[in-house]
């Protein structure tokens, strides 16, 4: 594709695969300029509300394309996807209110189904929800708990998500004092559960004091509000074991999260409106029942100026971008197209928007400073409380123009006597895709890695490199391919000889910094942003659980809102270790008897229609033949392939469900939708024909390969960003 931006070949195929406009085949119909234009216009269509004349609003949309297009500042994923077009919903964040009837449940199911087809993620409170084994009068029955309905709507999105161009995803919130919490702990301790789902528990300051103190405390029931009890009998946990509990499982598999919900309340601008109780997927959004959110992330490592050789901020230039950001956001508000009429009601009272930064570790790097230091915490503090000042002095400068948003006089703002358009300006959010296309790092984290290495097709490796690392490589002469294939194994600099200190001091990766650093970047961001920050701690394989305990007791010592832990290939091992077993006997594939039945199905591929065979004995699959019309040698070639390798493995006796689970959701370059979802290449069509007709009902899915770290699609490392997943090496996302 031709552009006359200035694009990365990752930023391009990022954008030919989830934002730009294709048609009915899936051909691309649209251009990047085209798309940040039809952005730009849609956006600033919202200054006609306002009395502002064509040639004004054509002036607008320039100011917002120039925006766009010279990456200074990109707006959330369902803008860029939606802004100008039909389906028009514009905002990423939401969150749903559950109460403790079926109805609201399965209310809350049907919303989420509508939110997650236009792009959104979904937050829940389930606290409200009654315990298990709680008698429910109405049908003198059994409650099953919050846990069970979360796997209703888990279930839900993962038949959605099938045919979007945006995986759906949720947060799981429960209150500490609710008595199914412990399941709620351990829920995701088997990866295959929840998959659809972050997890966060919400933690009160009584629970933190008491678990400093070694101290039990109450379980209250949700229905009542008294201390809950059994048989008579009030339950009580002690609060060290239950923090424990928490430590242990986020050292496993890097959930549950934790929320400090009284501290999210504490600094709530529109508490008289109502209480937080739960956040979007990734915990920045904290929201009231039925808000949403649009987001937007400023490109930190575009505000700087050169004076002799060296970098400075151009402080002039974030505050030009900071002004035109946040009334980009406002106007999205006047033009979104909202999924609920609860949505738009409840949004439209508090106006809130969530602008933030993206390209910080670029901007350290270009400032010569590292990343663990007090230096940076410095300069986060520096910039954020400018980014933070100048964004609310432009609120209340749109207020004078367009009026307060409407619960103004139930808000902070209002007993300052301070004008706000909007009710929260500031939300740092993790930006996974959009820091792709506009070729930076991502929201406030450290670089991931230096270097990728990918896989594409023929075993050919190409290798991708930070660039600012390769062009300080080059200048100064050490770099090599054979460097570069090193560093990409070790994924840091730090053990590489033939790298100079100066140079490892600076270009340090996610893995390198201490945990205490990664915790303080976050809080100095916190406190000058006034929603949430979303922020990995990201904690070498190595780290013990005395090192989450610390992490999560630092946070809510230096003011975090939440925080969420991932420790280095924790998942990859809760899913494939093993305890020792005996030697297991050789393999040998049982002979094929001289007569076998079965069945033929034709499914559509991107490569035309494919006719699955499989053959049975015993009603059990025991070999797949798989013909594809109208295509290639090449093609025919591979199927073949794949269906003898099949068959092998289904007459050794490997499970089906592994079989299933190797093939489903393997991406392919032409994608196509046919009745029942989206048929991503030759093998997953396969795994859905044997699905469809011996799957055991195991909820199988193209995220399988999260579980390994290791993206779907290229084969490189997935990076874990606030609890969204992203692959910076071809722009696969989990979100």
């Amino acid at each position: 594709m031709n552009t006359k931006l200035n694009l990365s070949e990752n930023a391009i195929k990022v954008l030919k695969r989830r934002y730009l406009i294709k048609d009915n085949q899936g051909e691309v119909t649209e251009s990047p300029e085209e798309l940040f234009w039809r952005v730009a216009k849609a956006i600033a269509s919202a200054e006609k509300n306002y009395g502002s004349t064509e040639e004004e609003v054509e002036k607008k949309a320039r100011e917002f394309y120039d925006l766009m297009s010279n990456l200074e500042f990109l707006p959330n994923s369902p803008t860029l996807m939606n802004a100008g077009r039909p389906l028009g919903q514009l905002s990423a964040c939401f969150v749903l209110p559950i109460q403790d009837s079926m109805e609201s449940i399965f209310d809350a199911v049907k919303n989420t189904a509508l939110i997650h087809k236009s792009g959104g993620g979904t937050g829940f409170a389930f606290s409200k929800l009654r315990p298990k084994n709680s008698v429910v009068a109405s049908t003198s029955g059994v409650a099953s708990g919050p846990i069970s309905f979360m796997k209703v709507i888990n279930a839900a999105t993962e038949a959605v998500k099938q045919g979007g161009t945006r995986r759906g995803a949720n947060m799981g919130v429960l209150r500490i004092d609710h008595p199914d919490i412990l399941e709620f702990i351990t829920s995701k301790e088997d990866l295959s559960e929840l998959n659809n789902f972050n997890i966060s528990v919400a933690v009160t300051d009584e629970f933190m004091m008491k678990a400093e103190k070694d101290e039990f405390y109450d379980l209250i029931d949700p229905r009542t509000q008294n201390i809950y009890s059994k048989n008579g009998n009030p339950v009580r946990l002690r609060a060290k074991e239950v923090f424990e509990m928490i430590v242990n499982q986020a050292w496993k598999t890097g959930e549950p999260g934790v929320m400090f919900i009284d501290r999210m309340n504490k600094e709530n601008p529109i508490s008289k409106v109502g209480l937080f109780e739960s956040t979007n997927p990734c915990g920045e959004q904290p929201l009231l029942p039925y808000e949403s959110c649009n987001l937007g992330s400023i490109n930190l490592s575009k505000m700087v100026k050169k004076t002799n050789d060296s970098f400075e901020i151009d402080w002039d230039k974030l505050e030009r971008v900071t002004r035109t950001a946040v009334e980009f956001l406002d106007n999205v508000i006047d033009v979104n197209k909202y999924p609920l009429p609860q949505i738009e009601e409840n949004t439209k009272m508090n106006r809130k928007i969530g602008l933030g930064v993206m390209g910080w570790a670029d901007l350290l790097v270009q400032l010569r400073i590292p990343y663990g230091s007090d230096e940076a915490v410095d300069l986060g503090e520096k910039v954020m409380s400018f980014v933070q000042e100048r964004s609310h002095l432009v609120s209340s400068e749109l207020a004078k123009r367009r009026g307060n948003f409407p619960n103004w006089s139930k808000s902070v703002y209002y007993d300052k006597n301070t004008p706000m358009r909007n009710a929260t300006v500031t939300t740092i959010a993790p930006t996974g895709t959009i820091s792709i296309i506009a070729s930076c790092s991502s929201g406030i984290e450290p670089f991931f890695a230096i270097c990728y290495i990918r896989n594409v097709m023929d075993q050919t490796r190409l290798t991708e490199v930070n660039p600012y690392f390769e062009k300080e490589g080059k200048s100064k002469g050490f770099l090599s391919q054979k460097l570069l294939e090193q560093i990409a194994e070790k994924n840091s600099l730090k053990k590489i000889d033939q790298i100079p200190e100066e140079v490892k001091k600076i270009y340090v990766t996610s893995f390198d910094i201490a945990r205490q650093w990664h915790v303080k970047m976050q809080a100095v961001f916190q406190k000058y942003t006034d929603n949430a920050v979303s922020k990995t701690i990201n904690l070498p394989n190595g780290a013990k659980g005395e090192d989450v305990e610390e992490a999560y007791k630092l946070a809510y010592r230096l003011g975090c809102k939440g925080i969420t832990i991932y420790r280095d290939q924790s998942r990859k091992e809760q899913v494939l270790s093993v305890k020792a077993a005996p030697a297991k006997p050789k393999v040998t594939p049982m002979e094929r008897p001289s007569t076998l039945s079965g069945i033929t199905e034709k499914i559509k591929t991107g490569y035309g229609n494919l006719y699955v065979t499989v053959n049975t004995l015993n009603g059990k699959p025991f070999e797949v033949f798989a013909q594809i019309g109208k295509s290639g040698y090449s093609t025919m070639a591979d199927t073949e392939a794949i269906c003898r390798l099949i068959s092998l493995a289904l007459r050794s006796r490997i499970g089906l469900d592994q079989i299933i689970g190797q093939l489903v959701g393997i991406g392919g370059a032409s994608p196509v939708f046919q009745e029942g979802g989206l048929i991503m290449s030759i093998p997953d069509a396969i795994a859905k024909v044997l699905t469809k007709h011996f799957g055991n009902g195991k909820n199988f899915n193209s995220d399988k390969d999260l579980s390994l770290e290791r993206c779907p699609d290229c084969g490189a490392k997935l990076e874990y960003d606030g609890g969204c997943v992203v692959c910076r090496s071809c722009g696969y996302s989990k979100c």
